[in-house]
């Protein structure tokens, strides 16, 4: 159920981490994990966050629900005031804990490794009741009630309860953080590369079940990736991201089928094609990733861009309107002709 309606807005949002050297521990300079990036998430939509690792994509999720305190920038949440049965907008990074307590009701992360999130301690029915006690939200026959629902909706049955979760395969440890995250019934969830750790039959069964569950309850999701081909059959937006800022964004065909940045084709041809016939093209990427610490000027892209030119060294890149709400940072943007999965 889409709507125009931003249930989150993110503006001008920054996470510098300082470099600390010598005897003093002196600041020398900043590692910019998250650079001034700007987007919106209307409700009932899942909007992709894709990259490689350390582009800043997990820096982002976690500083939009502030388990990182941001530099600076706005993280703007259309929050439902249960004491006051309204909708009002609050900026995230400027409540108290305490507040931020009251919102973790409605704003829920879904981790990358299923494993390393459970306590091995715990039981799944402790792991899965935990969220509800913390919030004292329910008595208990209807914690009980409730859990038999959550294990329905992600297809586990209730003898899973009094087991732990090295008795469990990564697929239905995954469904068990899933169900946890759940548990509180909230309207927004980030979802932190929840397949990347899974089986390929498995990633299926996770990527269709988190359909599922949005259609049923009407969530809004941001889905972090670095694999196009799996956020290409979940998101209705996707955003491209590297070395902290956003590169890329638009309409996931848009993405797909016509990118306008040379990051964005180098990761779509990176993803594995199950044919023989088709070579792989070799070319795309040419160096490593640059030092965090001392990212080049003008285009962050550069070195490792086979389209790269004077300009590319000395000017920030633009942001190029290319219609129907998809834009590039790239000089080039509207003269590059780019390969997609498509070609």
């Amino acid at each position: 159920m889409l709507n125009n309606t931003p249930l989150i807005e993110v503006k001008n949002l920054k996470v510098h981490f300082p470099v600390r050297k010598g005897l003093l521990r002196n600041t020398t300079n900043y590692i910019k994990a998250v650079d001034g990036i700007n987007f919106s998430i209307n409700k009932g939509e899942t909007l992709g966050l894709v990259g490689e690792s350390g582009c800043g994509k997990t820096t982002t999720a976690r500083a939009i629900l502030q388990l990182i305190k941001p530099t600076s920038g706005d993280v703007l949440f259309d929050y439902y005031d249960e004491t006051l049965e309204q909708s009002r907008i609050i900026n995230l990074p400027k409540i108290s804990e305490t507040d931020m307590k009251k919102v973790r009701k409605q704003a829920q992360l879904i981790f990358q490794d299923p494993y390393s999130s459970l306590d091995p301690r715990m039981k799944i029915k402790s792991i899965i009741v935990e969220p509800l006690l913390i919030h004292g939200k329910l008595n208990q026959a209807e914690i009980d009630a409730h859990l038999k629902l959550l294990l329905s909706d992600v297809g586990l049955n209730s003898d899973v309860l009094e087991r732990y979760p090295h008795e469990f395969s990564g697929g239905q440890r995954q469904r068990i953080v899933i169900a946890r995250a759940l548990a509180l019934n909230p309207n927004f969830i980030v979802a932190d590369e929840p397949v990347s750790a899974l089986d390929v039959s498995v990633k299926a069964q996770i990527i269709n079940l988190l359909n599922e569950l949005q259609n049923k309850f009407h969530l809004t999701l941001l889905f972090i990736s670095h694999d196009l081909s799996v956020v290409r059959h979940v998101c209705e937006n996707i955003i491209v991201m590297y070395l902290g800022k956003i590169i890329e964004i638009g309409k996931t065909e848009d993405i797909i089928f016509s990118p306008k940045h040379p990051y964005t084709e180098a990761l779509l041809l990176s993803v594995p094609i199950p044919d023989p016939k088709i070579e792989k093209n070799k070319s795309l990427v040419i160096s490593d990733i640059p030092n965090v610490i001392d990212i080049p000027q003008g285009c962050s892209f550069q070195d490792r861009c086979q389209y790269s030119q004077k300009i590319c060294k000395n000017e920030d890149p633009p942001s190029v309107d290319l219609s129907n709400g998809h834009f590039s940072f790239c000089h080039f943007a509207n003269s590059l002709e780019l390969k997609s999965i498509a070609s």
